[in-house]
């Protein structure tokens, strides 16, 4: 088969890529920009172009998959569509290579990469092995593709984005979060939760339905879900009555934050950098386990991604060792430095939840630290949506340095801007600065910790960055 790829370098368009790939197929693609990805995927002998020229398209194309982030007005998706070749969603392709497995699907509007990379890694390192598709790069596997043909388990990364994970009927369902987001596809909070209800009720009814404690609750902190009941939901001035129905018959719960779920930690400490906390499930209590320098909210990712594991058929002492070498995903509290003088932590972190929780786990590893963030907003819609709370998460942080939005799919918006957002944090300490500039000014203000935040191409900053902070420390 011949694959094209509109999109290529897109972190869940080069899992699928590297699969054909490394399946035999000829595989190459378009991407808008060079990036860590795409230089990856030609060092692996697929071929990539930068240009939107549809006379650089091969002659021979069986398929294209492409992502919804790729504008339909791209000269080389017209042309393929005019040729008539077959045409899919990354989604869809998604889909079909997990029919007849058993899936295991996370979604969430955070949390999802690391914990499906952790329930990859835990698989992993047990007899039933598993593949995996993933939403980042596991330290690891080196890689955010794992293909273990004896083994019948598949892990995916669900995303939520144009509905995608519709696509999928896992066998194990995960769903981490649903704070709002992606409210440009939604409309409202309300239409995102059906849709995450729609996903969880696919679930296969011989698998497993893992939920976060209290997930399915509207913004005023009603419940959404109900079991069979009606239920009234507020929709401006107006009412209407709603039927939202959790159909699965194995459904559990979990958390860290009380004792009422099925799966929960307790007892969390951090020793020498690492974290321990004990995990009581249905079957009794499994203390003192350990996660390698990581951050305080993947305690929580770590308690599904062992419910799984054990539902897979874990023992404990594989879990065990599974979670102490769980060395975490690039880009999510990546360490760079990691010094008495000076630590420099990299995070994906693009939501006001996300950032919130890295910065609450920094103070907790870190208790009295100096913390200086530089955050580039991902998204003109997503910035205006959730503006008031990225103000104020960002101003918990004692220096704040803003780039400019990184736009991805979108066009501007008028009046959209990283200092819309500066101006509404509650601090004298903050900065508009383009990344050549942050290069300068993060060593001038004498830093204990050093942040990097976002989702857009803020990453070709961080080595940069390590570098110069290295040097700073000679």
């Amino acid at each position: 088969m011949n694959y094209y790829f509109l999109g290529i370098g897109g972190i869940g368009m080069s899992a699928l890529a590297r699969y054909f790939h490394r399946q035999g197929d000829n595989v190459s693609g378009y991407d808008r920009t060079p990036s860590p990805l795409t230089e990856a995927l030609q060092a692996e002998g697929i071929a990539v172009h930068y240009d939107d020229r549809p006379n650089q398209l091969p002659e021979t194309i069986d398929m294209v998959v492409y992502t919804p982030a790729v504008p339909q007005d791209l000269q080389e998706f017209v042309a393929l569509k005019e040729r008539g070749v077959e045409m899919k969603k990354r989604s869809q392709v998604l889909g079909e290579l997990t029919e007849g497995k058993r899936c295991i699907a996370v979604a969430g509007s955070h949390g999802k990469t690391t914990t499906s990379t952790l329930i990859a890694h835990l698989l992993g390192k047990a007899s039933c092995g598993c593949s995996a598709f993933l939403g980042g790069i596991s330290k690891n596997f080196g890689s955010n593709l794992v293909v273990d043909s004896k083994s019948d388990y598949i892990v995916v990364e669900a995303d939520e984005y144009d509905r995608s994970f519709l696509q999928l009927h896992p066998y194990y369902t995960i769903i981490t979060a649903t704070d709002p987001d992606h409210l440009d596809i939604y409309g409202t909070h309300e239409h995102m939760l059906e849709a995450y209800l729609q996903f969880a009720n696919q679930t296969n009814k011989e698998g497993d339905l893992f939920l976060k404690d209290g997930i399915f609750r509207t913004l005023d902190g009603e419940e959404f879900v109900e079991y069979g009941h009606e239920h009234h939901h507020g929709d401006d001035d107006h009412h209407h009555e709603h039927m939202h129905e959790l159909a699965h018959p194995h459904t559990h719960t979990y958390t860290t934050h009380g004792v009422d779920a099925d799966y929960y930690a307790i007892n969390v400490r951090t020793y020498n950098g690492n974290l321990f906390f004990d995990l009581r499930t249905p079957d009794g209590v499994l203390f003192d386990l350990e996660l390698d320098g990581t951050a305080l909210f993947n305690v929580e990712n770590a308690v599904v991604a062992s419910a799984v594991a054990l539902k897979c058929g874990l023992d404990q002492y594989q879990l065990r060792q599974g979670l102490k070498s769980f060395a975490g995903v690039r880009r999510r509290f990546d360490y760079r430095i990691r010094e008495k003088e000076l630590v420099y932590i990299d995070d994906y972190a693009h939501h006001p939840k996300e950032i919130q929780s890295t910065i609450e786990s920094v103070r907790y590893l870190y208790p009295g630290k100096r913390i200086v963030g530089i955050f580039q907003p991902h998204l003109y819609t997503r910035t205006r949506d959730l503006a008031d709370d990225f103000a104020r998460v960002l101003g918990t942080l004692d220096e704040l340095i803003m780039l400019p939005i990184y736009p991805a799919r979108e066009m501007p918006i008028a009046g959209v801007t990283s200092s819309m957002v500066l101006r509404k944090v509650d601090s004298m300490s903050k900065y508009l600065c383009t990344p050549d500039q942050a290069l300068e000014l993060v060593p001038a203000l004498c830093p204990d910790i050093v942040l990097t935040l976002g989702a857009g191409d803020i990453d070709r900053l961080v080595p940069r960055m390590e570098a110069t902070l290295r040097e700073q420390m000679l």
